[in-house]
């Protein structure tokens, strides 16, 4: 590769880069995922489009893992362990038995309705069978849900990808027929439970580590913690368990523990999280060939996507619910909310990167199936969300960095005040904040102000509110019934800041 290469290189990465991140404002808009963008970024500029050539299918398999172990990372470390707690079963079901269910459903309708063989029509439904994190949650940044419902969805997405790999890699390599059905499931409960154990290790004493050395600069904080969740993701998969539940738990404990710059840790991650959903999804639009679809993978991705959404999911759903008390409505919003998106495209490229007899059919199917139907689920969400009684209240907090001394242990609460909500006209003082709190600035009609203690609240106003940890949680309690009953809460009302 000579310096002229790499310049042109540098010079169309950076572009579509770009790119990719405008549109992420274009996606957030209109309410379509982000990854329709990245994928008709790739396709635009592939072998269809301006004629880059890409077909290493090794290559992209490695490249797609090494992505979704990012994208997972980003998802432990910016999820509060209390909004899923409760809601923690119910996604380690829909991860597990309800994975389950889908594939026999999908695979028994694919091979007896469509005609497809079995190996075909089991990896289809594999494939097709686990929800992506990016996807789902590139739609419902703009959908603010009831933390059971959101927690039960980020969960799953969070730990479905661990048993699906060990399912699509020992069907490609045919390890299935060589071991037997009950061996092999035993394999995969194996797999699991030890990649999260390590994980869940791993993340423990880095979590003692970080929390007694002081390094030497602020920035390093990020990349040593990111560093121990891929840690975890490479000593869960050299020891044969599952890297995707090691890299996933491993975060989720580094996430929910006080670290030196804990908030700067999850900015960054954030954007390697985008970084690693643009490049595999740019990649895979990239791997893609519209010349070669065929009306039959039009068809059968069609059909397939169909099994899986009107069928299969609503009904590994309401099995795994049962457990559970979940409404009718709440089980058909988690059902229908469950996106597919890059993770099921990646574990396409596994029988593709094996040369399994018809792998390449396979992958157009896939492709076809997760670009139709991610669009015709993503549309009616905000609606659907709202019909279904799962949304949140407006209030959004955003907690952030107080100060940059470390002996500063405190939270910055950013509220926004919508339209009805019953914090219109309630005066600073009336808000009755607990000992270690107080609303420090009111950004209002772009103006900001230190407010007095009789300044009145109005629509629209946005309260930077600065609590200790201690009282974070309660602080939050206060605003959120403020919020819903007025400054007359706590006369007979519950607070309770878990939607």
């Amino acid at each position: 590769m000579d310096s002229y290469d790499l310049d042109l290189y540098l010079l169309v990465g950076a572009s579509v880069l770009i790119l990719a991140i405008l549109a992420v404002r274009i996606s957030v808009t209109a309410g379509l995922p982000s990854l329709m963008m990245y994928l008709a970024l790739g396709l635009l500029i592939g072998s269809s489009g301006l004629g880059i050539e890409f077909g290493d299918a090794d290559l992209a398999l490695a490249l797609g893992f090494g992505a979704l172990a990012l994208i997972l990372a980003e998802g432990g470390l910016s999820t509060k362990w209390e909004h899923v707690r409760p809601s923690i079963g119910l996604g380690l079901l829909l991860a597990t038995l309800g994975s389950a269910v889908s594939v026999l459903v999908v695979s028994l309708g694919a091979h007896y309705l469509l005609d497809l063989d079995w190996q075909l029509a089991i990896l289809i439904a594999a494939v097709l069978t686990p929800t992506d994190a990016a996807a789902v949650f590139s739609v419902l940044r703009a959908v603010p849900l009831k933390h059971r419902v959101s927690g039960a969805l980020e969960a799953e997405s969070g730990l479905n990808d661990a048993p699906i790999v060990v399912l699509v890699t020992a069907i490609s390599l045919g390890e299935i027929a060589d071991g037997g059905v009950w061996k092999f499931s035993g394999l995969i409960v194996f797999e699991v439970i030890a990649g999260a154990i390590i994980g869940f290790g791993i993340g423990w004493l880095a979590a003692q580590l970080l929390r007694r050395v002081a390094l030497s600069a602020s920035g390093l904080y990020p990349l040593v913690v990111l560093g121990f969740t891929l840690l975890a993701y490479g000593a869960a998969a050299s020891l044969h368990a599952s890297g995707f539940a090691a890299v996933y738990i491993a975060a989720l404990v580094l996430g929910n523990t006080e670290l030196p710059h804990r908030m700067a840790t999850r900015s960054f991650v954030e954007g390697v999280g985008w970084l690693a959903q643009i490049g595999v999804f740019v990649m895979l639009g990239l791997l893609a060939n519209p010349d070669e679809l065929q009306w039959w993978h039009v068809w059968t991705g069609l059909a397939v996507g169909g099994m899986l959404t009107f069928v299969a999911r609503p009904l590994s759903v309401g099995i795994s619910a049962v457990w559970f008390r979940r409404s009718m409505r709440e089980q058909l919003f988690i059902g229908w909310a469950g996106l597919r998106g890059a993770v099921p495209i990646v574990l396409s490229t596994i029988p593709l990167a094996a040369d399994v007899e018809g792998s390449r059919d396979l992958f157009n199917i896939v492709f076809v199936a997760v670009v139709i139907y991610t669009l015709v689920q993503a549309a009616p969400l905000a609606r659907l969300a709202s019909w279904c009684g799962v949304l949140s209240d407006d209030i959004r907090d955003v907690d952030v960095e107080a100060a940059p001394l470390e002996r500063i242990s405190a939270d910055l609460l950013q509220i926004r005040i919508p339209s009805g909500s019953k914090l219109i006209g309630v005066e600073i003082d009336e808000l009755r904040l607990p000992p270690g709190a107080s609303v420090s600035l009111v950004v209002r009609d772009g103006s900001t102000f230190v407010p007095h203690r009789t300044t009145r609240l109005a629509v629209h106003d946005e309260l930077l509110v600065v609590a200790t940890r201690q009282v974070r949680e309660s602080t939050e309690m206060r605003l959120r019934a403020v919020g819903r009953y007025g400054r007359l809460a706590g006369w007979g009302q519950r607070e309770d800041p878990v939607s």
